[in-house]
């Protein structure tokens, strides 16, 4: 599936909060993306490693799932 591609050079990335120096999870998130998509990617793997993009009410869904315990595994 082809995808249209975002200009993400001005973007601020954001850690989370749980990744730490230890090379554990750690994930990176654009706050400030354009046209309601938000880019996550890989610490380790930035700046030149791939970026998943989500729309933004499909992000938020998630991160309140994740808050509140209701993930499925």
């Amino acid at each position: 599936m082809a995808g249209s591609h975002t200009d993400l050079s001005t973007a601020r990335w954001r850690k989370s909060s749980y990744s730490n120096g230890s090379g554990g999870n750690c994930v990176e998130v654009a706050a400030d993306a354009t046209g309601g998509m938000v880019p996550v990617r890989d610490t380790k793997t930035a700046p030149t490693g791939p970026v998943l993009t989500f729309p933004a009410h499909q992000w938020t869904r998630f991160i309140s799932a994740l808050h509140n315990g209701n993930l499925n595994a």
